[in-house]
């Protein structure tokens, strides 16, 4: 009788260990579910491969590192983009998965996974290399190869916040190599747009009548003491802030954990290993030169002039960079040509916000070397 009971509880043991593993399995196939790990072919209608498109996802050796980047165009013989991500260590590429914007109609489009972050990350990776001028020439390796495998003798650059500090000081310093230089949430003067941002959302909290608000801000004294405003461009009150209030990445994505963090663990394009390697590398990131130095970015003193001509995608409602910062840059910089659109219900990312704005603007404007859908004048801040 003692034998068939302890038989029993020994049973049970095992059934609950059972169901706790199989838990600990679902949530991590909702988390991580599995996939293929690469991008899906574009088809035809018959469903078979479209011919002369690409949907790759590539590894290549560039300055004594291998490099991950995505490749993805309808038509091989389309103008090729190279296009830099935010963060540093938001794959640009997993944004166009979650949130498609059809650029690869009308380019091939080259997504750049920098050095130490994302698909270019890994236990190895050094700190010490990652600075700006590491940086710059890791994109002008990349330019170099796209312009090898596509036959272009010039391509077009295009960045994303974090990517238009490296864009614009690599358009400015290697501009024979680029047809255009496209700006998406321009930094400008980083300390500045900070400043004001805090002084946005500070008095949203007070029409609001949300005191607790106002007074976490306060704590923070960012406009007279840099120890709290170090403190406050980490702080989570930053982050959530401009989120809650429709000024950080996207209008409409009032936080970032529904909207970036649990999408990538499920973006299939990537490994479950690479999807982890996305924050893994983002984290590692944050720490090194290459990041502080875009904090200490002053676009209207560093390059006041560019050899090449300067398209500005700006979201109304920025204050991760400045939407008044982009404007009044753009109004100063020196160029051949250059051309400011305003989309007046986007926030830091408006290719994704307003694909067909944005279409519109690459077909029309850019790919054509005309300003017709610029803005005419200037749009007051919100």
């Amino acid at each position: 009788m003692e034998k068939s009971s302890r038989e029993k509880r020994k049973h049970k043991m095992w059934m609950i260990a059972f169901v706790f593993l199989l838990g600990i399995i679902i949530l991590g196939c909702i988390l991580l579910p599995p996939g293929s790990g690469r991008p899906k072919p574009f088809l035809d209608v018959a469903g078979k491969h479209l011919p002369g498109s690409i949907s790759e996802k590539i590894h290549v050796d560039i300055n004594g590192v291998s490099l991950g980047m995505f490749l993805m165009a309808k038509d091989e013989r389309k103008p090729v983009v190279l296009f830099l991500g935010g963060g540093p260590g938001i794959p640009e590429y997993f944004l166009e998965h979650t949130y498609p914007t059809g650029l690869e109609n009308e380019f091939v489009v080259c997504y750049l996974e920098y050095r130490g972050t994302s698909r270019s990350y890994n236990s190895d990776s050094s700190p010490e290399t990652m600075t700006t001028v590491q940086y710059i020439d890791d994109v002008v390796a990349v330019t170099h190869y796209l312009q090898d495998r596509f036959g272009k003798d010039k391509i077009y650059l295009m960045g994303h916040s974090f990517g238009t500090y490296i864009g614009l000081k690599t358009a400015s310093q290697y501009p024979a190599l680029y047809h255009a230089y496209i700006a998406m949430g321009q930094i400008t003067d980083q300390r500045r747009s900070e400043e004001i941002a805090y002084t946005y959302m500070k008095e949203q909290y007070q029409v609001l009548g949300n005191l607790k608000a106002v007074r976490d801000f306060e704590a923070y004294p960012i406009l007279t003491s840099d120890e709290a405003y170090q403190k406050y461009t980490i702080s989570l009150l930053r982050d959530n802030s401009m989120h809650a209030l429709g000024v950080g990445t996207m209008r409409n994505m009032k936080n970032v954990m529904n909207g970036i963090f649990f999408p990538s663990l499920r973006c299939a394009a990537y490994t479950p290993i690479e999807r982890i390697n996305i924050w893994r590398g983002k984290a590692f990131a944050q720490k090194t030169a290459v990041a502080v130095d875009r904090m200490r970015f002053n676009a209207f003193v560093e390059v006041p002039a560019l050899g090449i001509p300067v398209f500005f995608l700006a979201g109304k409602y920025d204050y991760t960079c400045s939407y008044a910062l982009q404007k009044e840059y753009y109004d100063q910089v020196q160029a051949p040509q250059k051309a400011f659109y305003t989309f007046e219900n986007a926030a830091h990312s408006p290719l994704f916000e307003d694909p067909e704005k944005a279409r519109a603007i690459f077909s029309q404007d850019i790919l054509k070397g005309t300003i017709s859908l610029s803005d005419l004048i200037s749009i007051a801040d919100p």
